[in-house]
């Protein structure tokens, strides 16, 4: 098994979709660091030789992934709220923050709510 930036890739995926298992590559990234290491993204991860890891790791060293990534869109998140901007606030409620509506829908944001109903009368002691 192949490790890389701390994730370990999964031997039977090509090289091309196993690369997108590390938090800041895509599958249009994936594809940039294969052609610039020269290697053929039909290849399997368990076919790959260890200069070919060795050289995807040079590659993958000069971009900001995994902790370092995560790490400034958390600071982002965390200045937006700070200076009291619409965005911020947003985060901090946990609403959709780019305009979606939350009427209905928005659901990943928002969680499965609860119905709140009237809840039992009370009876009234009569006369």
């Amino acid at each position: 098994m192949v490790r890389i930036v701390g994730v370990d890739l999964p031997n039977d995926k090509r090289v091309e979709i196993a690369l997108s298992y590390i938090y800041g590559i895509g599958p249009r990234l994936a594809k940039k660091i294969l052609t610039e290491a020269n290697i053929d993204s039909m290849h399997k991860v368990k076919d790959l030789t260890d200069t070919e890891v060795v050289a995807i790791r040079d590659i993958i060293k000069e971009l900001k992934v995994e902790g370092d990534l995560r790490k400034e869109i958390s600071l982002d998140i965390k200045r937006l709220a700070e200076i009291g901007t619409y965005r911020g606030y947003r985060h901090n409620r946990g609403l959709p923050v780019r305009g979606q509506r939350t009427k209905t829908n928005a659901r990943t944001r928002r969680g499965k709510r609860k119905t709140v109903g009237m809840g039992k009368k009370k009876e009234e002691k009569g006369d």
